[in-house]
């Protein structure tokens, strides 16, 4: 797993994009499609901006599923994932082929086998994620199952994942944040070619340390990644801020560390 630390968020953004969309072009030449998983939330904005804007990508090939979504959550929410989707990337692309998780459909548990079905009928790509402020991927919060093989679950919201929504101004206050959420599985995330993970801003810091320094464990969902032999870890100065000295030191002489 690659660490990469970068000035600012915009500078983050522009180079994850790059990465991403020569992974979707390498992708169509060789098969004529590419899958992708595309992360939906604040920390993802400048990112998928730049994405959409990258040249010689024909979207028509693109096959899209998103991580997660509130249950009981309707779509016209602004703090809806698949409403966010819709917005940051189909619509800037014309994406024809995307696979949305229905947060307020009558059965849950039936939507998750239907997506989770599709999914799994053929490799991902590339797999774009944000990190949490308590560590999770997709909405896996600690302690995360790292054993289910269920491309996806309906996983229980902890508090700090909850507040984290209301932080971002996505609901105004806590009891408005749903309590439960349809989840990509954190061995699912691990099934994708390559995974590029978006992480700017100094309220992510810790959850960085905790997860690329500390061990790989369900407490920290995101340590996870370290398992997987082809993934990016995008960082700002701010996001980056409280890994230890020896990481410092590294990233100071060069823009990217390995971390194992």
């Amino acid at each position: 797993m690659l660490l990469r630390v970068f000035g600012d968020k915009i500078s983050l953004g522009h180079a994850a994009a790059d990465q991403a969309a020569s992974a979707i072009r390498h992708a169509i030449a060789e098969r004529g499609c590419a899958r992708i998983v595309a992360a939906t939330a604040a920390s993802q904005l400048e990112f998928l901006g730049a994405l959409t804007k990258e040249p010689g990508i024909d979207w028509k090939r693109v096959e899209a599923f998103h991580l997660d979504e509130y249950i009981g959550l309707p779509i016209t929410h602004p703090g809806s994932f698949r409403r966010m989707l819709m917005e940051q990337l189909v619509a800037k692309t014309g994406i024809t082929q995307y696979h949305l998780l229905e947060g307020d459909a009558a059965d849950p548990a039936e939507v998750v086998r239907e997506v989770g079905k599709q999914l799994a009928s053929a490799p991902i790509d590339i797999a774009f994620l944000g990190i949490g402020e308590n560590g999770h991927i997709a909405f896996n919060d600690p302690p995360a199952d790292f054993n289910t093989d269920d491309p996806y679950i309906i996983v229980a919201l902890d508090e700090a994942c909850r507040r984290q929504q209301v932080g971002e101004a996505w609901f105004s206050e806590i009891s408005q944040v749903p309590q439960y959420a349809m989840s990509m599985s954190a061995r699912q995330i691990l099934k994708a070619k390559e995974i590029l993970a978006v992480v700017p801003d100094k309220r992510k810091a810790q959850a960085v340390r905790d997860c690329f320094e500390g061990e790989i464990s369900p407490m920290a969902p995101a340590s996870i990644l370290r398992r997987h032999p082809n993934a990016t870890i995008y960082l700002d100065k701010s996001s980056g801020s409280l890994l230890g000295p020896s990481l410092q030191s590294a990233l100071a002489k060069d823009s990217q560390v390995e971390v194992s």
